[in-house]
């Protein structure tokens, strides 16, 4: 058995044995001789020629990782985010001295000789046999750039890139075949211009242009003789020559680059010389990498458009083929972004709930009749650092796209859509009932879509106060979230027919699951999600045409080629009159009913509060024709935080609810993102109303409250039961909600 030297590796001779064998073997490669299964050499064929004749052809060179950007609708950048921080330039665009310099260090002879040096081995092996070990490598330009087309065809997977980097003849033998196909195919210029764009350069830097952009901060085309020597220096070892953690070493390693430059003519002594005498001058540009990176609190939404391109089969019919068109990258995105909403929508989520609070706030934005998502803002900043109380957790997307896992219960935010269904069924907004506080009613008079009862036994419904009772219509039921009116309401419409219409204005569950065949859905305890109200509020405004949300507007990839992006679906869900119906009387809701804090004085709009048990969840979504708004406000992370007595944004609640907290979030958004000379009306209509007898109420209560019995009933002071103790479940309406409607 040969012997090795001290310390391991190979001995002299067996490294004189070695660089013999492979320059034998180039020597075979370039004559086109088959090689025997073992040669003369005594080379096993497993692991060196074993399979030579199946090797392709024809180097197939995969589209290198580069970075994407992400614009805004103005084309404004969001954030750049890719696997590999790389920018492909052509060689035009490279400074001549890095050109030179990267030639003159690693394969100085480039120009004169084929894609395997049989000259340059043989000195190689002469000086290493002199140094008692592997001092000096032999690989041309041309076989490292095959090398490094291997590695990064095995991007981040840690075995492939092993299988691509492995020190056997094998895959020596391979890479001479291709670096003979690649020369004959590509010529030599072609060659340099793809090395300089695929190789590593340290500090997350892949390719000249952005090693250049990350240490000078500067287009590799100015590049400067001592920068450029340095950059070329820094390919052999990136870490060792680091001139951000080591200048001493990385200096030493640019004059060695710069003497090498002169020995081969491509500079003189006098100009290497005076390189070597000039400082590094370093000019650090951080890698700026990701959606933590983006701008106006935008992260949610720049890594909603991610997983728009990793789900959506308009990207690739497989995960992995999509996942492959992303980390490829080389993307321009643009998208739906508005950057005036976004800055809105994140100033008003932070300016009433702070990063540091037991509870958080959600800000979506979507502009009716196109689907397009305007903005997504969160009182917590995007990011990984639990410490600085920020989170991945996108609180107004599915649980599909980075949100929750179920969503939140929406409270009465729900009812428009049951008073949408029974307006579809002929029901007339004068239509009023006899309800009392509290009410039971039989399950079995509601039908599930199959024609079955929705269960056996009693539903118990209640208001908030024991004080709301009397006989409402339903512009009074809706502006004063009165649940047993929902309740008898939800009965005369068909809880079906509820369910139907949920769906058509795109209210769903967090988890993608389907929605619960349950009649408390009227009181808001089927989970849902910030974005999807945002969008089924959109559908009054655009006077009954929903239209599913989109994030990208167009891609284009590296190439200037644009790819297929998903479009919005728009599809009728009402009537245009049942829309123009639910618009008016929602009008109320904001001009004298439990969503009055909300109300914008300048132009048309509505909305509806919300609020579930024990307040966990409160709630405003409301809109003008041009624009609709969802804000939440709850616990995101643990245990649902009953928000009774406590402190948010600096500001204590003895009670939140959701024209006092969530309201004024929506008019800040909305003061910030709306134009003030675009002020667009809702298309009038006369809404039918009971008349006056039929709506008696208790008018003490109405001239002490001023007609409003949800918010204001938050007061300090207020006793919404009466002191009665309810089990869970029961209680609903005007913002009490009711968690255990499904089960749940």
């Amino acid at each position: 058995m040969p012997k090795k030297r001290s310390g391991g590796g190979l001995t002299t001779t067996q490294q004189a044995a070695k660089f013999l064998g492979v320059a034998a073997l180039a020597g075979a490669v370039l004559a086109g001789i088959a090689l025997p299964a073992a040669g003369a050499l005594g080379l096993a064929a497993k692991g060196t020629v074993e399979g030579f004749d199946e090797i392709p052809s024809n180097l197939k060179t995969p589209p290198l990782s580069q970075r994407t950007t992400i614009l805004d609708n103005e084309g404004g950048a969001i954030a750049t985010v890719y696997s590999r921080d790389r920018t492909v330039v052509p060689l035009k665009n490279i400074s001549p001295y890095m050109q030179d310099a990267i030639i003159a260090i690693e394969d100085s002879r480039f120009y004169e000789h084929g894609a395997v040096d049989l000259k340059g081995i043989l000195r190689a092996m002469n000086r290493n046999v002199q140094a008692g070990g592997a001092s000096q490598g032999a690989s041309t330009l041309t076989q490292q750039y095959v090398k490094n087309v291997f590695v990064e065809e095995a991007g981040d997977d840690p075995d492939k890139v092993a299988e691509a980097t492995q020190q056997t003849l094998g895959r020596k033998v391979r890479e001479l075949k291709y670096a003979i196909q690649v020369e004959e195919e590509l010529g030599k210029k072609k060659i340099l211009e793809n090395y300089l764009n695929i190789t590593f350069f340290g500090q997350q830097a892949y390719g000249v242009e952005a090693a250049s952009q990350r240490y000078f901060s500067k287009h590799a085309k100015d590049l400067k003789l001592e920068e450029a020597a340095m950059l070329a220096g820094l390919v052999q070892s990136p870490t060792r020559y680091d001139p951000v953690n080591d200048t001493e070493e990385a200096t030493k390693r640019r004059n060695t680059v710069l003497q090498r430059m002169a020995a081969v003519g491509s500079i003189s002594k006098a100009e290497a010389a005076e390189a070597a005498a000039a400082p590094l001058e370093l000019k650090v540009s951080k890698p700026n990498n990701g959606c933590i990176t983006a701008v106006s609190g935008a992260g949610f939404f720049c890594d909603y458009v991610r997983k728009t391109i990793l789900t959506d089969q308009a990207f690739g019919k497989t995960e992995e083929e999509r996942a492959k068109l992303w980390n490829l990258g080389g993307l321009t995105i643009r998208t739906t972004l508005s950057p005036r909403a976004q800055k809105a929508a994140n100033e008003a989520a932070t300016s009433k709930v702070n990063k540091d609070d037991k509870v958080a706030a959600s800000v979506v934005q979507v502009e009716p009749g196109s689907g397009r998502i305007l903005s997504m803002g969160q009182s917590r900043p995007y990011g990984l650092d639990q410490k600085q109380h920020e989170t991945v957790l996108n609180l107004a997307a599915s649980n599909k796209m980075g949100g929750s896992t179920y969503g939140f219960q929406v409270g009465s935010t729900f009812k428009p859509i049951t008073a949408a269904a029974a307006l579809e069924k002929g029901v007339s907004p004068a239509q009023s009932f006899d309800t009392p506080w509290k009410t039971s009613l039989p399950l079995n008079s509601y039908k599930k879509c199959d024609g079955g009862p929705a269960g056996g036994g009693e539903w118990s419904v209640q208001n908030e106060m024991e004080s709301e009772k009397g006989s409402y219509d339903m512009t009074d039921a809706l502006g004063k979230s009165i649940n047993t009116y929902f309740a008898k309401l939800e009965q005369k419409a068909g809880l079906c027919e509820t369910l139907t219409m949920a769906g058509k204005v795109g209210y769903q569950r967090g988890n993608g699951e389907p929605l619960t065949e349950n009649p408390s859905i009227t009181l808001g305890t089927t989970e849902s999600t910030p974005l999807a109200m945002a969008a089924a509020y959109a559908t009054f405004a655009n006077r009954g045409t929903f239209c599913t949300p989109i994030a990208i507007e167009s891609i284009t990839d590296p190439n200037g080629k644009k790819l297929k992006v998903p479009k919005s679906a728009c599809s009728r869900a009402m009537s245009e009159k049942t829309a123009d119906t639910i618009n008016q009387m929602l009008k109320g809701v904001v001009a004298d009913g439990t969503g009055q804090q909300a109300g914008l004085d300048d132009r048309d709009n509505a909305g509806k509060t919300g609020t579930t048990e024990n307040r966990v969840d409160a709630w405003f979504v409301g809109y003008t024709p041009n624009l609709s708004t969802a804000v939440w406000v709850g616990a995101d992370i643990g245990k649902k935080v009953p928000m009774y007595d406590i402190t948010i944004g600096g500001q204590y609640y003895d009670k939140v609810c959701g024209g006092c907290l969530p309201g004024p979030i929506w008019k800040t958004a909305m003061t910030g993102a709306l134009d003030a000379s675009q002020t667009p009306s809702f298309n009038p209509i006369s809404v039918p109303r009971a008349q006056e007898k039929e709506k008696e109420k208790d008018k003490g209560r109405d001239a002490g409250n001023g007609g409003r019995n949800d918010d204001d009933n938050d007061k300090p002071g207020a006793d919404p039961i009466g002191g009665i103790t309810l089990p869970p479940g029961v209680i609903g309406g005007n913002d009490g909600g009711v968690r255990g409607g499904n089960g749940r």
